[in-house]
Formats: C-alpha cells, structure tokens, sequence
C-alpha cells in the first residue's frame, strides 16, 4: 500500500513538472529573435504649399553600453514643460511657436492639418511638431479626461 500511495505522489508530479517547466522538452527546438518595437515620431511641417503637412519617422537607434538597450543620438533641447489641458481644449487654427517634441503622458487630443488629416495623440505618442509658418494646424481634447504632456523645445541648429 506504501508503494502504490508513493507512485501516486510520483505521478502526481509529472504534470506539474509539465507546466512549471514550460513542456519545453516536448516541444521543437527552435528559438527565434524577438523583433524590437521601433520609436515612431509623428513630424508636422509646413510644406511649399504653405499648409501643415504630416510624416512618421523611424527614431534611428544604436546598442548601448548594455545588450538590453539601444539609444538615438542625443537631442538637443532647452527645456521641458509640463502641460495639463482639460476636456475643452481647443486652439482654432494656429502654428507651433517654436520646434518643439510634444509627448503624450495621459489623456487624448488630436491635431488637425490642412489636408483634413487628424493626428491622435495618445499616451506614448511623440509628436514633433515644426510647423512653425503657414496656415498651422487645429489642437482639440478628445474624451473626457485631462490631457497630460511635456513640451520640449528644440535648440536651433
């Protein structure tokens, strides 16, 4: 009876066992690399027609001094400001005062531009925005929450 009660206990463990272990010597060999998620920025700049136009760039990155982690090349900047806009924000048509990043920490607006594109700007979101002449772009809340951001002015090169 002992023997039995410790052959049940035995096998009892092989399925735990199983998942603790992740069932990895049942399954193929294969290991792949993860695919990293690039950094986008959202560029707003006046084209030769005068009006605000739209790009997503790619933030260029290179390994650091650890294998966890990349960097961009340094930018600039003179400042930061911390911003909090309410549920009713709203700037009619307008330009940037200056080239500057905007990020996006919490909360939701969007920027309209000539074409009649609308740029969502959600928490994580960099926008750089350059469109400092011509006719500009529109800057309003979306949801019902407080929008919270950093302005960081570029130095001029």
């Amino acid at each position: 009876m002992k023997r039995w009660a410790y052959g049940l206990l035995a096998l009892g463990w092989i399925p735990t066992l199983l998942v603790v272990g992740g069932m990895r010597w049942l399954g193929p060999e294969t290991v792949g690399a993860q695919e990293r998620t690039p950094i986008k920025v959202t560029r707003i700049y006046t084209g030769d027609d005068g009006k605000t136009h739209a790009e997503e760039l790619e933030v260029p990155l290179s390994p650091g001094n650890r294998p966890t982690t990349e960097l961009s090349e340094a930018v600039p900047v003179t400042s930061v400001q911390f911003r909090r806009n309410s549920p009713a924000y709203y700037i009619d048509w307008h330009t940037a005062p200056r080239r500057q990043y905007v990020i996006t920490l919490a909360g939701e607006s969007e920027v309209e531009i000539g074409d009649g594109t609308r740029i969502r700007l959600h928490p994580g979101h960099i926008l750089l925005a350059e469109d400092t002449t011509g006719q500009g772009h529109i800057s309003r809340a979306i949801g019902s929450e407080d929008r919270i951001s950093l302005f960081l002015p570029l130095v001029e090169q």
